[in-house]
């Protein structure tokens, strides 16, 4: 549905702090299923943890909350410019149910909620494996900067 290129054109973020590598089913102002392939490259397993690897839960949340800005702009049908940046405004729920680590394929899926006046809120989730790993709402709003 959407590679990595139209991924970079959409999301200011970029290596090591991208966390969408593929966009596999997006339905117009409802839903969002991307990917997030984890590779023993990721910088942050140097140090998280250096004997047992795992991927920082607060990452995965970021991951979830870059697949839900996707789903935004689409929502929107507007593209992302260098006038536009989109913020964290809130995390409720947040449950972690089982370590992601290298090799695994992080599945990342969003439902908007609702958006008003550039708030926007989402029930999100990812799993690996068919197995769910994370689950939260996030709320995130889309801003103009000067």
């Amino acid at each position: 549905m959407m590679d990595i290129h139209q991924i970079l054109k959409k999301l200011p973020h970029r290596y090591p702090f991208l966390l969408v590598d593929r966009v596999l089913e997006l339905d117009k102002g409802k839903t969002i299923k991307a990917l997030k392939n984890v590779t023993m490259n990721e910088p942050f397993f140097e140090g998280h943890f250096p004997h047992r690897p795992v991927m920082p839960g607060v990452l995965m949340l970021e991951a979830l909350a870059q697949a839900a800005a996707l789903l935004s702009f689409d929502a929107l049908g507007v593209e992302p410019d260098d006038n536009m940046i989109y913020y964290f405004a809130g995390i409720d729920g947040a449950r972690f149910k089982r370590p992601v680590e290298p090799g695994d394929q992080l599945i990342l899926e969003a439902e908007l909620l609702r958006m008003k006046a550039g708030i926007f809120k989402f029930k999100t989730w990812a799993t690996v494996g068919g197995e769910l790993a994370v689950e939260a709402e996030l709320t995130c709003a889309v801003r103009t900067i000067a």
